[in-house]
């Protein structure tokens, strides 16, 4: 059984460091705001509406696989999102990055 994470080690040097490497950037607000999870929350529901409740799994293992199936295959590169300025995740992230390295170039050449 995996031990549940506390919130001190989100907030780690070595988790942000971690982070960072990766190009991940946090977001983290107060204790007990609903606003950092409303993504995730809408994420889970979508995925049970258009995906989950409409097929029918032999084994958890066929229920993984599928699933991870239609996030990589439909989710992430096709299905366009309201919050993203109405582009699918893989664009949006796309976008992000161009625009974090045309500020990081123009950081650098002032």
């Amino acid at each position: 059984m995996r031990r549940p994470i506390e919130l001190g080690e989100y907030t780690s040097e070595a988790f942000n460091s971690l982070c960072a490497r990766l190009g991940v950037v946090q977001s983290m607000g107060r204790v007990g705001s609903a606003l950092d999870n409303a993504a995730a929350e809408s994420f889970n529901s979508l995925i049970k509406v258009e995906y989950i409740h409409r097929h029918q799994f032999a084994t958890r293992s066929e229920a993984r696989l599928r699933i991870a199936t239609w996030i990589t295959d439909f989710y992430n590169p096709r299905r366009r999102h309201s919050a993203a300025a109405g582009l699918a995740p893989i664009e949006f992230e796309r976008t992000i990055r161009e625009a974090r390295a045309n500020h990081q170039q123009h950081g650098q050449a002032a």
